[in-house]
């Protein structure tokens, strides 16, 4: 390729070059590129000049020029030790040039991709805006409109908002009225709850005195009963013992007596302290109280007088007297009687016999007669139900409780313990009696079984225990048809 065709090609590039970077700007408007031209020409130029050093000029032919160039190329041998570092100096100079025009074509480079980052980026900066614009389009409309309604929402608002100040504040003067309403009512009901609970309090200390008032007194009393029953103890005693004294000389120096007869022997039992034996054999007086609590209970709702016949130390005139009903007693014994009627109980020393014939007929609601039967000589037994029936109201009702001869047990137990039993009664002997004098309704009870005191009868098979060794005593049950 000649020089001529070499130098059109490199115009054809460069024309290239501008046509795709026009006004010589590297992508970003308003900053043209650089013209490396001159340094790229100066450079060549300084080149050249470096090649050149230590030739010599081209000469025509000829002796003389032959011996000038010899001549020329001798002295620059001679000087090219003094020239050498200036010749790598200047080679040095020019590679540190052309480094330059590297570093600075590179640095046209890189400007031009940062232009056309940043040329990207301002296009997809204003597809995004373009974007964002379309999507809020109808928020921006919207806040266009609210900006041109905004002035009468604002007097809407207004309006509304001193319409809900006026409700809010007569809701709140309401709920301040009510709340203080109901603060005089809550502070009324306090008062009145202290007031009550005052009242309360002084009635329950009042309570609280009167009983502790009546359990003194009643312990008083007790305490009173207790002394008197200790003194009508010691004076049983003394008297005794005058007795004892008395029917020891008699019997001493008087010749014998004939036998007594039947009712002289009711009236005059041995000479022994009855009220002791009571409590060693046949128990306490709360336990007996117990067991009779029972009989009392069928006698409920009876209105008219009730006689205890035997009533002993008043068990059964406790238990009605706490049931509420109207009952008395009668007893042979004096401290039996004495006892009585320190409990405050209405009983009356008298021989059953006698003072049933002085009763009215009919008069009583009921009649109550406790281990006294088996006392009687056999036959004063039909007597004494004949008047009890006669003495009863028509509905009345005759309660009798005694030893059960059908139960074995008694007769090797307590049957003979006490002197004064004569012999057991036989429940439907009893009965048989009852339905004589015109008693119904008749029921038996059987009370106290054997096998409860004597635990060795469990060992016997049960139909043995049931027929010989039932309940040590029966309670009959008849009313006055």
């Amino acid at each position: 390729m000649g020089d001529e065709e070499l130098a059109a090609v490199i115009q054809a590039v460069k024309d290239r070059a501008r046509a795709a970077t026009p006004n010589g700007s590297l992508g970003m408007e308003g900053i043209p590129a650089p013209d490396f031209l001159p340094l790229v020409h100066a450079r060549d130029a300084a080149e050249a000049k470096v090649a050149a050093i230590g030739t010599v000029n081209p000469r025509p032919p000829g002796l003389k020029n032959v011996v000038a160039q010899k001549l020329k190329r001798l002295i620059a041998r001679a000087l090219d030790w003094h020239v050498r570092e200036q010749v790598e100096f200047n080679r040095a100079v020019m590679a540190c040039v052309q480094a330059n025009l590297e570093l600075m074509a590179d640095m046209s480079r890189a400007l031009a991709a940062i232009a056309a980052r940043q040329q990207q980026f301002q296009n997809d900066t204003m597809a995004r805006e373009r974007q964002i614009r379309e999507d809020f389009a109808p928020l921006i409309q919207q806040l266009l409109d609210v900006r041109q309604h905004w002035v009468e929402w604002r007097q809407g608002f207004e309006d509304r908002r001193n319409v809900s100040e006026i409700h809010t504040l007569r809701t709140i003067s309401e709920l301040q009225s009510a709340f203080q309403h109901r603060v005089t009512l809550m502070e009324q009901s306090f008062r009145e709850s202290v007031r009550a609970q005052h009242l309360d309090f002084t009635g329950a200390l009042a309570n609280n005195t009167d009983e502790v008032q009546q359990r003194l007194w009643s312990d008083l009393v007790k305490m009173r009963g207790e002394i008197e029953a200790l003194i009508a103890t010691e004076l049983r005693m003394l008297r005794q013992q005058g007795r004892l004294a008395l029917r020891t000389s008699a019997e001493a120096s008087a010749p014998p007596s004939p036998p007594l007869d039947a009712p002289a022997r009711e009236s005059s039992p041995a000479a022994i302290d009855w009220m002791r034996f009571a409590e060693a054999f046949r128990g306490p007086e709360e336990v007996v109280r117990e067991r009779q609590e029972r009989h009392v209970r069928r006698f409920a709702g009876i209105v008219h007088d009730i006689l205890d016949l035997g009533c002993g130390r008043g068990e059964f005139l406790e238990a009605a007297r706490r049931a509420g009903l109207p009952a008395r007693g009668i007893e042979l014994s004096e401290e039996c009687v004495t006892l009585c009627r320190q409990k405050g109980l209405a009983a009356e020393r008298a021989d059953l016999f006698s003072y049933l014939s002085r009763t009215e007929d009919r008069s009583l609601g009921g009649i109550y007669c406790s281990q006294v039967v088996e006392h009687l000589p056999p036959e004063r037994l039909p007597g004494l139900v004949r008047l009890m029936a006669a003495k009863l109201r028509q509905g009345g009702l005759l309660a009798i409780e005694t030893p059960n001869p059908e139960c074995l047990a008694i007769f090797a137990t307590y049957f003979y313990i006490d002197p004064t039993h004569t012999r057991p009664v036989p429940s439907i002997l009893l009965r048989f009696y009852l339905e004589e004098v015109g008693m119904g309704r008749i029921e038996v009870e059987r009370l106290a079984p054997a096998a409860e005191s004597m635990p060795a009868l469990k060992e016997l098979p049960p139909g043995v225990v049931e027929a010989l060794f039932g309940g040590l005593d029966y309670a009959i049950f008849a009313r006055k048809l």
